[in-house]
């Protein structure tokens, strides 16, 4: 333990063993039944939510917030990932959002700021456009359900929208609209029932069932962006 050990809350269940926490700079949380595997270090502000796991000699920058029953690896600086997603493996992710059942492959790298060290643009849904966002740094943005396949790179500012698929070499497109399959080298749209399926099985793996009113949000989500694909 690094700072004050006092700043350091362990929720009942929760299993740390063989870390660095730090609390220099803020607060440490580890939610119930969570678990931090030896060799991992954490610098806060940081909260692991319930179920949640840190994965052997990951290393951790604050801020960040992991939802519950996600996994996470590798390298994590002033983040956010919502319940049940995964970055499981090396490979940095920095200052980024993930929505839900969202999936990291193996050395999926996001880049956060740019060579010029200038202003990050992104795409704004609500002004269909690229604008500027006011920050120098900005990795990755992600839908609910979306995935990337090993070896993934993603730009400054990019953003992915619902149950996409991404994958293949070289950067993909910095906007990456919802139900899109491939990358780099172009895209096609997922199928619908695809994606529902795969939804259905990746949630039916943390004993969560796809409701029917979860299946039609979307559904409604498909129809509202398909003019982007």
């Amino acid at each position: 333990m690094i700072g004050d050990p006092s700043l350091i809350f362990l929720d009942e269940g929760a299993v740390v063993e063989a870390c660095i926490l730090n609390t220099t700079n803020g607060p440490i949380y580890i939610g119930k039944n969570a678990e931090v595997m030896e060799g991992s270090m954490i610098r806060g502000p940081f909260a692991l939510g319930d179920g949640a796991q840190v994965k052997m000699g990951a290393k951790i920058y604050g801020p960040s917030s992991i939802g519950p029953e996600c996994r996470v690896g590798g390298e994590l600086s002033n983040s956010v990932l919502q319940g049940f997603s995964n970055k499981g493996h090396d490979g940095f992710l920095g200052n980024s959002v993930l929505g839900e059942w969202c999936n990291l492959g193996a050395d999926t790298n996001t880049s956060n700021l740019k060579n010029t060290y200038g202003e990050v643009q992104a795409w704004s849904y609500s002004e269909n456009a690229v604008v500027r966002t006011g920050q120098q740094f900005c990795g990755l943005i992600m839908g609910d359900h979306s995935k990337s396949g090993i070896n993934t790179m993603f730009n400054t500012g990019t953003v992915v929208g619902v149950c996409a698929n991404v994958f293949g070499g070289g950067f993909p497109p910095k906007h990456i609209p919802s139900f899109s399959w491939g990358g780099a080298d172009g895209f096609q749209e997922h199928t619908l029932a695809k994606a529902i399926e795969t939804a259905r099985l990746v949630m039916a793996r943390r004993h969560v069932q796809l409701s029917l009113q979860e299946a039609a949000i979307l559904e409604q989500v498909f129809t509202a962006t398909k003019g982007q694909r």
